[in-house]
């Protein structure tokens, strides 16, 4: 992948570090986690560079992005901060992207400021938190081997008890065969290699999991939601079901949903090629790229 370039962007109470690859329309990618950074989506995305303007976001107080007083470390105020690095960026029409914690975030971002963004993707995403931990503890009781089942286990035991940076990446780790639909499967490796260089933030995962990874409660707001809005999930994620996916999709007015078919949670990694394809094909048609 791509080494780390970037730079940090003034907004207003903190800076937010950034990196862009790319040129054309603009697309701000929002990071899973939290705790995690911008290195999460690797250069899985970067074949859109040739019709798309990326920028990668570290949020606020992960990765090198300023760390502002804890009491902003929340999910209305990472939605806020879209809106204003778009205006510290001086974007015209721009599309956002979320993935994970990251979708979170974009639908956030479309409720609370609508038409704010002229596309929203919303990948592996929720927009309940009880559908996210009733769905995951299902999932988690019936996951195999049960030597994985007890790894994963273990691992968000311990995410409230994270101290360092490396803590971050080792529960990542842990975790990994949870989130793609095969446990065992090949690319996690390769996923690890291609993503290598994060900058884990152990406060803000310990804050988040303590505290119900930022209550996502977007549900009954989403039919004021102006903007279309694509909405991605995997058949096999163990985090964020197609049931959920499908709640999103029946509350928004203008909508498509696309379901893989071969994927886990991490649907940009386990079927690349066809997650490019239908982003180009949704911002074609919504009018974010020629």
């Amino acid at each position: 992948m791509q080494p780390t370039e970037g730079r940090l962007i003034d907004i207003g109470d903190t800076e937010l570090f950034v990196v862009e690859r790319g040129q054309g329309h603009p697309m701000i990618l929002l990071h899973g986690g939290p705790g995690l950074d911008h290195h999460m989506f690797g250069d899985y995305l970067d074949p859109l560079g040739d019709a798309c303007r990326l920028i990668l976001v570290d949020q606020r107080a992960n990765g090198r992005s300023g760390r502002p007083p804890q009491a902003t470390w929340t999910l209305q105020q990472n939605a806020a901060d879209v809106s204003l690095l778009a205006l510290a960026l001086g974007l015209g029409p721009y599309a956002v992207l979320g993935h994970s914690y990251g979708s979170f975030v974009a639908l956030q971002h479309a409720v609370d400021f609508p038409g704010a963004a002229a596309q929203t993707i919303v990948s592996s995403g929720v927009g309940s938190s009880a559908m996210l931990m009733s769905h995951v503890q299902r999932e988690l009781a019936e996951f195999q081997p049960v030597e994985l089942r007890e790894q994963v286990t273990e691992s968000w035991a311990r995410e409230p008890h994270a101290q360092t940076p490396e803590d971050v990446a080792a529960l990542l780790r842990m975790q990994l065969p949870f989130h793609f639909g095969n446990p065992h499967d090949p690319r996690i490796p390769e996923f690890e290699r291609r993503t290598a260089g994060m900058v884990g933030a152990p406060e803000v995962l310990r804050l988040f999991s303590a505290d119900g990874y930022g209550g996502i409660e977007v549900e009954e707001r989403l039919h004021g939601v102006s903007q279309p809005v694509l909405v991605l999930a995997g058949r096999h994620d163990r985090t964020c079901s197609v049931e959920a996916a499908e709640r999103i999709a029946s509350r928004l007015p203008r909508v498509q949903l696309h379901v893989f078919e071969h994927s886990g949670h991490m649907t940009f990694a386990e079927q690349n090629e066809e997650y490019l394809s239908v982003l180009r094909a949704f911002l074609r048609h919504a009018g974010g790229v020629a």
